[in-house]
């Protein structure tokens, strides 16, 4: 009887087998063919990358920069906020941003992604093509991390549910226009020949400037500035700011949509310009009297690395050097001075390095574009003096669209549900009033 089943068993394993094979070649096929699988593999690959930012880079990184009573209302907040801005995305924030019909401020066409299927192709700067899927994914990453980096000016006081609310709105009327300007045909700023290659105003000016409305409507924490608010993990913080740098090569490389020169450029100068950021803010800190502090690295880094964002492709390694080093000396100078001079409470400085650097890159890359510099501007390229016009009108467009539109969809929120915790809320800790639930027990 054993036998019989062995054998029973067998025969079944093996007609599962052939089926399975044949299955498997129906399905090759009928696969829809991939245009170029090296750059489709490249763009899959540095949509991860993105996502490595997020989840786990930044929540860690502003994790460990808050108090320990907060720590997973901070962490919980960048991941609601990254999978709510995912599903925004495929709905109607591909169509705003990117859709085959338009204006100069927002497009439509495809909501929900209609008419998209494996064989659609998105275009990318040279004659290749790669899988529209995976553009509208690479696309959906930077939307997500946008809006996460707008909470380290809210940390630890503003409600998870205001959180939630505020997210979609933003979006729709700040972030996608802005993308569509910047980054689609007929788009005003790119029609205007205003360079950015991965996000300098898409990404950090509009975060930055958009997290500074919302610390000046929420207020500042209760006790600041007179109660000491250090960070209670440097070590996770650390540990963020690693994710977050490795995860940075797909955003700026990625950038490129194919694996090529252009990638490489934007490669070799994320290297170097978060390496001069991060050695230049721990220099100054010397220099102010003060020790070169782990808080001082890690912000370094994020200096460098948002500078250098908008001039990836539009630098030589030398420009991009110049850009990390100087966006160390004016994020510093605004983390530690005009903050406390203005009296305003951005909890993890998401303005002060995101907003500030972001402003230094873009402006900054109408310089280091030029050939005089090793930039890659060719002999029909726009003059040194047309290109720093350029630039500022974007960064102008940016912060003034971003400053508008995050002040009416704050209001929105704070008229309807209210955006800040009571007292009690915010003195207990957002992890166990809003969560029922504590990082370290």
């Amino acid at each position: 009887m054993i036998r019989n089943l062995m054998t029973g068993a067998g025969a079944l394993g093996a007609s599962l087998l052939v089926s399975t094979a044949a299955f498997a070649q129906e399905a090759a096929e009928t696969a829809p063919s991939v245009p170029n699988p090296g750059n489709n593999a490249w763009m899959m690959t540095a949509t991860v990358l993105v996502l490595l930012m997020i989840l786990p880079g930044l929540a860690l990184f502003y994790g460990g920069l808050t108090r320990a009573k907060n720590m997973l209302s901070t962490m919980t907040q960048i991941g609601a906020t990254a999978s709510l801005a995912m599903l925004v995305w495929v709905m109607w924030g591909y169509s705003t941003a990117f859709g085959p019909e338009g204006n100069a401020f927002f497009s439509w066409g495809v909501p929900f992604l209609q008419g998209i299927d494996a064989n659609s192709t998105a275009a990318t700067f040279t004659d290749e093509v790669i899988s529209e899927y995976v553009f509208i994914s690479f696309q959906m990453t930077f939307a997500a991390i946008t809006a996460a980096l707008i909470l380290g000016a809210t940390a630890e006081r503003m409600k998870f549910s205001a959180v939630m609310a505020f997210v979609p709105i933003w979006l729709t009327i700040v972030y996608f226009p802005i993308a569509h300007m910047v980054w689609a045909g007929g788009g005003l700023l790119f029609e205007d020949g205003a360079l950015d290659f991965a996000g300098g105003t898409v990404v950090h000016i509009n975060a930055g400037v958009s997290g500074l409305v919302l610390a000046f409507l929420l207020g500042k924490r209760r006790g600041y500035p007179a109660e000491p608010m250090p960070p209670h993990s440097m070590t996770l913080t650390m540990v963020g700011t690693g994710l977050l740098w490795v995860g940075w090569f797909g955003f700026n490389a990625g950038s490129a949509l194919e694996a090529d020169a252009s990638a490489g450029l934007a490669m070799i100068n994320t290297f170097v310009a978060t390496a001069a950021g991060a050695l230049t803010w721990m220099v100054i800190e010397r220099m102010a009297g003060h020790k070169g502090s782990a808080l001082g690295f890690c912000s370094g880094v994020i200096a460098g690395l948002v500078a250098v964002t908008p001039a990836a492709g539009n630098s030589g390694p030398f420009g991009a050097i110049l850009l990390g080093i100087a966006s160390a000396v004016i994020c510093y100078f605004f983390v530690a001075k005009v903050k406390t001079k203005l009296g305003y409470d951005d909890s993890l400085d998401a303005f002060g390095i995101h907003g500030v650097g972001g402003i230094v890159g873009a402006i900054g890359t109408g310089i280091v574009y030029q050939s005089f510099l090793g930039g890659p501007a060719g002999e029909d390229a726009a003059s040194l003096g047309a290109q720093l016009w350029t630039q500022t009108f974007g960064v102008l467009v940016t912060i003034a669209w971003a400053g508008i539109g995050t002040l009416v969809a704050a209001y929105a929120v704070k008229l309807t549900i209210g955006l800040r915790v009571e007292e009690e809320v915010e003195v207990d800790g957002l992890d166990i009033s809003e969560h029922g639930e504590r990082a370290y027990n």
